[in-house]
């Protein structure tokens, strides 16, 4: 799968970094009943003081009772960072008064050889459940952020799924106003009018849908599979059994406001394809383009039917049979897609093509 620079597929964006995942990691979280978190919790505590146990029964080969207290302390912080206080208390009573017995002179015994030693116990015996505090503080600070961000992320969901209502709503209400008002006129110019833009209220419509249903939410599209549902919905509505619609999509990844503007210019360029290039039963193709590499994309939209009477050789955004409000409408994608739309020579029919600015 190709991706134009700075964005990554899907299935190539990085998940949360591990520092992120390790601060927001619980021991005890993946149980329910208080009594379960209880027992996770002291367990965590002490495997970690084991762990300490044990390294520091190898130091003692090579460095017997120096430091007796320096491993209590990553030992109580890693214990209450990821196994709440309990855990963290847990571990201090093991690995502090294990330390007490088997390192600090005396060896096997809580007896003080050296004056100024029950003073140095306190100071650690402080020092540690001062770390063990600032560490259970940080964990819930941690924990309260992590679940203002999931409420957060919640919320804004409930406001998407929202306003994606209300927006199949507002096309629909506009689609029966117009409906409406082209009833209430015998003008043969107005109701055409209204109808094409009545056509093009469903138009925008389709495409917004094709993208809500096909990508759901999020800042970057996969445009093989979203091009793929917008050409069908239009094929199997607009084109006749004798008009065959062929498609050579490359799968890549654009962003999201980029891919809305190609839909839509791929809806109106091939609606207009439907319209005009194959009248009174007419057979022929259209032949649908997307390619994507390193330096850009392009969209190419070719049909053999009837073509402009005077084929200009290379012209910016000529008017396509039948009118200018549907030039008027792909200029618009063009500009919003920050791309090039251009009209190229062909020997028979016609042919439109979008290619991505590459500044």
């Amino acid at each position: 799968m190709r991706h134009c620079p700075g964005f990554l597929p899907r299935r190539f964006v990085r998940g949360p970094p591990l520092f992120q995942r390790l601060a927001t990691f619980d021991v005890s979280a993946g149980f329910a009943s208080p009594a379960a978190k209880l027992g996770a919790q002291s367990l965590f505590g002490l495997a970690c003081a084991l762990a300490m146990i044990g390294t520091r029964s190898v130091l003692d080969l090579f460095a017997p009772t120096s430091g007796p207290f320096a491993l209590v302390y990553p030992t109580v912080l890693i214990a209450t960072l990821f196994g709440h206080w309990r855990a963290g208390l847990v571990a201090y009573l093991f690995s502090f008064f294990w330390a007490w017995w088997f390192v600090l002179p005396s060896v096997g015994s809580f007896r003080f050889v050296v004056p100024t030693d029950p003073s140095r116990v306190a100071i650690n015996a402080s020092a540690v459940a001062i770390i063990a505090l600032l560490a259970e503080t940080f964990r819930r600070a941690v924990q309260a952020a992590a679940q203002a961000r999931d409420a957060e992320i919640e919320r804004r969901g409930l406001l998407m799924a929202e306003l994606e209502h209300r927006t199949k709503n507002n096309f629909a209400l506009v689609a029966s106003l117009l409906e409406l008002q082209k009833r209430r006129t015998d003008d043969v110019a107005v109701i055409s009018a209204l109808s094409e833009a009545t056509g093009r209220v469903h138009t925008f419509a389709r495409a917004y849908a094709n993208l809500v249903d096909s990508q759901g939410e999020g800042s970057s599209v996969e445009m093989r599979d979203y091009l793929e549902e917008v050409i069908l919905r239009v094929r199997e509505g607009a084109f006749a059994d004798n008009v065959a619609v062929r498609t050579d999509i490359a799968s890549c990844v654009l962003p999201r406001q980029v891919a809305v503007a190609l839909g839509l210019f791929v809806n109106e360029a091939i609606t207009n394809c439907a319209k005009y290039a194959f009248p009174e039963g007419r057979a022929g193709s259209v032949d649908i383009g997307f390619t994507c590499d390193g330096s850009g994309w392009s969209v190419t939209v070719r049909d053999d039917g009837v073509g402009n009477p005077a084929q200009p050789e290379i012209v910016e955004t000529q008017p396509r049979r039948g009118g200018g409000m549907g030039t008027g409408l792909m200029q618009a994608f063009a500009r919003q897609a920050g791309a090039e739309l251009s009209v190229e020579p062909t020997n028979r029919g016609h042919c439109v093509k979008l290619v991505s600015d590459p500044a």
